[in-house]
């Protein structure tokens, strides 16, 4: 079994809420994950003291290695002549010198490509050609049954809701790129609220049986919530087994000051089928194996 803990849209500066950030920081040892992603936005004005106050709070996350990715909030809005020449200076000073890069462990093979786009889209971002030439290459050589995962900020999917999303130039094709390299997952942030679902759900794409699962998260730990999650802060846990993918979406609750979990979703793997004696057998086979372990 691999676990992954999902975090996205921290947004350290005045949007940060402490006492949140602090419940996260207490559950996330609990939930012993294999690896925690965080998916952009780590501050609101991408100043060097905001990002300075990112890293310690990721420094504080468990032990295993964080993979993240650039926001739109993480490059300068306002400070223009710095956006044009030197976008990412504070972001890869304290947060990763890296803007995209592959992470390999024996069950997953997980790469974060940044969607900002400084100069031109600020807000909606883009997915480049050398960039989806960049994933495929990355995942062409994952061992066999190693899940393969895309990290990006901007969303791939519009979340089903009110609000009208316009995605991540780009995203059509990659969906289209991403399923022929045998891409899985896909996670992400920018939405301040949750979607867990499949791109089928919006784009029918060239192989209309295989879909990719967008796991997208809220916003962990600031006021910026919107629709369904205004004012609420989420993350989720995603761990997987040879035939099944879960996802445990969590809410912070300001009654008891605490995170817990409100939904979760059940994905088939490709070339496995959905059912209940199924489940039962990818939750007990992963068992099996820890014990063994």
């Amino acid at each position: 079994m691999f676990t992954i803990l999902h975090i996205s849209d921290l947004h350290f500066g005045p949007p940060f809420m402490e006492h949140v950030g602090e419940a996260l920081l207490r559950i996330a040892p609990r939930l012993n994950p294999d690896v925690v992603v965080a998916s952009g936005d780590f501050t609101q004005r991408a100043t060097a003291e905001q990002f300075a106050q990112a890293r310690a709070f990721l420094d504080r996350m468990p032990g295993p290695p964080v993979v993240v990715t650039p926001g739109n909030h993480d490059v300068p809005l306002y400070r223009v002549y710095e956006r044009f020449t030197d976008p990412y200076k504070f972001y890869r000073e304290h947060i990763s010198p890296d803007l995209q890069g592959v992470h390999h462990f024996d069950d997953a093979v997980i790469v974060h490509i940044n969607s900002t786009s400084p100069r031109r889209t600020i807000v909606n971002g883009r997915i480049t050609e050398r960039q989806l030439d960049f994933v495929e290459q990355s995942v062409a050589d994952a061992p066999p049954g190693a899940m393969k995962i895309v990290v990006a900020h901007h969303h791939f999917a519009p979340a089903p809701d009110y609000e009208r999303d316009t995605t991540v130039q780009g995203a059509r094709k990659a969906i289209d790129r991403f399923v022929n390299a045998g891409v899985e997952l896909i996670l992400g942030g920018h939405l301040h609220r949750a979607y867990i679902g499949n791109s089928l759900d919006s784009y029918p794409g060239a192989h209309r049986e295989r879909g990719l699962i967008i796991v997208q998260s809220g916003t962990s730990t600031s006021r910026r919530g919107r629709a369904r999650e205004r004012e609420k802060n989420s993350f989720n846990l995603l761990w997987f087994s040879e035939g099944m993918l879960y996802v445990t979406h969590y809410m912070y609750f300001h009654e008891i000051e605490e995170f817990g979990p409100v939904s979760r979703h059940a994905f088939p793997r490709p070339g496995q089928v959905f059912t209940e004696e199924g489940e039962q057998l990818a939750i007990l086979q992963s068992k099996q194996a820890e014990d063994l372990a």
